[in-house]
């Protein structure tokens, strides 16, 4: 297939939810801010590394996660430096963890809680079911810790998944590396103070009870298909990006968009294109966002795209990354891969007079 439209290829101004999309390409070391018509109206060029994760806090600064050569030669998620820059990109704050990967969030305490890797003892590995036979690393399986630190860098609270609430319970996805056991992609602050934490390679979230560090809540549902970018919406439901990879059972695989009941655990909504649910499909990274207006902004990750929603599953906005560039798990060819994208209003704190 040629694509040969990039940027916004589609746009109903009287159905889309008006603001400003923030995303970067993988790989990249600029974070894009675009406006509805796709036009870049700011931008940060990072220079700690290039860009996973990334959003704005409400004081218009940018929170970014940079990738470093040091800790697990593990290529998915890899990241390390934490850092937060002003609107005109100087560094304000940073912290560095050669082993954290993927998700990070500063709180409004001052606090920062990061996804890293933990290398599991001999006897854990060998407690490890599922995967790939022979893909570890080097021999060694790492495992997953929720780290907190304060502003100052030091730990104040951690989660590891070696206890045998996961071992015992939770196995590899049969057709996944067994270089990790758990694959965090999010985490995902609650108002209570609790995490929400989305593990791929188990098609599983859980919510960790940050006082106790008891899992509170647990949901795996091996239709997600290895799933990110987890999150709890106004009406208390969850919002989960169901990238739909290697599903057990057979048949074509397809993404979707779920929205959970907690309590019931029942998909109360979802999205996925039903005229040939192929052409919306992404494996891997991906996102998505209810917005103010009740639409739904979705990160196809794979494709570059970033499109918007109305809550019948109507494409009211459409917009391509026209960035390219290389990926090491790509050698030879140039990927335009979106991790996640989030929308902002132009009244929000994030945005507020600053453009």
């Amino acid at each position: 297939m040629l694509i040969q439209n990039y940027g916004v290829t589609y746009h109903d101004k009287s159905k889309s939810t008006s603001g400003y999309t923030l995303y970067s390409r993988n790989f990249s070391d600029q974070i894009w801010l675009i406006n509805m018509d796709g036009d870049v109206v700011h931008e940060w060029k990072t220079t700690g590394g290039s860009t996973h994760f990334h959003y704005l806090r409400s004081n218009g600064n940018l929170f970014v996660c940079e990738r470093l050569d040091e800790g697990p030669k593990i290529v998915s998620g890899k990241s390390g430096r934490m850092r937060e820059y002003d609107w005109d990109g100087h560094v304000v704050w940073e912290h560095v963890d050669d082993h954290q990967h993927h998700d990070a969030r500063r709180l409004e305490n001052g606090n920062t809680v990061y996804i890293a890797w933990h290398l599991l003892t001999s006897a854990e590995a060998k407690m490890v079911k599922g995967g790939l036979p022979g893909t570890e690393l080097d021999d060694n399986i790492y495992g997953e810790v929720i780290r907190e630190v304060d502003g100052g860098g030091t730990v104040i609270w951690e989660y590891v998944n070696n206890g045998p609430e996961f071992l015992n319970k939770y196995s590899i996805n049969p057709l996944a590396s067994r270089n990790e056991y758990g694959h965090a992609n999010t985490i995902s602050p609650l108002d209570n103070g609790d995490y929400l934490v989305s593990y791929r390679v188990f098609d599983l979230m859980v919510i960790i009870d940050r006082q106790t560090g008891n899992l509170k809540w647990e949901y795996q549902n091996h239709q997600l298909g290895g799933q990110h970018d987890c999150q709890v919406i106004d009406n208390g439901n969850i919002l989960v990006f169901a990238n739909g990879d290697k599903v057990p059972g057979g048949g074509p695989n397809f993404s979707q968009v779920w929205e959970i009941d907690p309590e019931s655990k029942e998909i109360v909504w979802r999205y996925f294109a039903k005229k040939n649910p192929l052409t919306f499909w992404s494996p891997h990274i991906s996102g998505c966002q209810r917005l103010a207006s009740g639409n739904t902004l979705i990160c196809e990750g794979g494709q570059g795209c970033i499109f918007e929603i109305t809550p019948e599953g109507e494409v009211v906005w459409e917009y391509i990354n026209p960035f390219f560039g290389s990926h090491p798990s790509m050698p030879g060819s140039e990927i335009n891969w979106v991790f996640r994208a989030k929308r902002y209003s132009a009244d929000s704190p994030e945005i507020q007079n600053r453009i």
